[in-house]
């Protein structure tokens, strides 16, 4: 679930339906997303940072953020499955 997402976007008074429209997308589908049951597409988090005048990662987070980790000796950074 997208809980900053929706806390912003009730904050800011809009509803489901608008970013929807917003996005160029199907209502069905932007609640999916939103709910989590599938993926914002890029763009489309780009899209919605820019609308409410956010950066992407103040909305978004990876779902697995916590397990992100960074290997110092590689210097690259892997996402735990």
């Amino acid at each position: 679930m997208q809980s900053k997402l929706i806390s912003l976007r009730k904050y800011l008074n809009y509803t489901q339906k608008d970013i929807a429209t917003y996005l160029g997308i199907d209502l069905r589908t932007y609640i999916n997303k939103e709910r989590g049951d599938s993926q914002f597409k890029i763009n489309e988090m780009f899209a919605i940072a820019q609308k409410f005048g956010k950066e992407i990662n103040e909305i978004f987070l990876p779902t697995n953020f916590m397990k992100y980790e960074v290997n110092e000796e590689e210097e690259v950074s892997t996402w735990e499955e």
